[in-house]
């Protein structure tokens, strides 16, 4: 995908192994410590389960495992970043939180070609500070690919 999606804003950024990687400030709803899930059957490996947030079942999505990055670690840095994304909240597992950053339309590239080995639909542009990159996520086209929707209504319904 050549097309720059991404529009210039403020991006939280959080690491998934050495990378750091940034969402849009306006669509997290908070940020809090990792804790137990409930887990589900059936469920992909990447979604670790529901939580119950003040009343909404939360379904809860290992970052790392929906990248197919390494194995997720769970330390004390382990945070759950509680999105909101087309009037669904999910949370997303992250190694840890580092900082709001503000990019312009000048620091945000189009993510590049790869080719088909590389999945890059997830992946909206590459923001720029310093000697800093950020990669930016399309967390809209990643929730949707999740295949939450059956998942938690399911274990709403249970």
């Amino acid at each position: 995908m050549s097309d720059n999606k991404t529009t210039a804003g403020e991006f939280l950024s959080f690491t998934l192994g050495e990378e750091q990687y940034g969402v849009d400030i306006l669509k997290v709803q908070e940020i809090r410590g990792y804790d137990a899930v409930t887990r589900l059957p059936d469920a992909p490996e990447y979604i670790k389960g529901v939580i119950n947030l003040r009343g909404t079942i939360v379904p809860v999505i290992d970052l790392r495992l929906k990248l197919r990055l390494k194995d997720a670690r769970y330390d004390a840095f382990t945070v759950m970043i509680v999105l909101n994304v087309e009037d669904r909240v999910v949370g997303i597992v992250v190694d840890s939180v580092s900082d709001v950053i503000p990019l312009n339309a000048e620091q945000i590239r189009p993510t590049p070609e790869f080719g088909a080995s590389v999945d890059t639909r997830f992946i909206s542009g590459i923001g720029t500070v310093d000697e800093r990159m950020l990669i930016l996520l399309d967390i809209e086209t990643l929730i949707n690919s999740a295949d939450l929707t059956n998942h938690a209504l399911d274990a709403v319904a249970a």
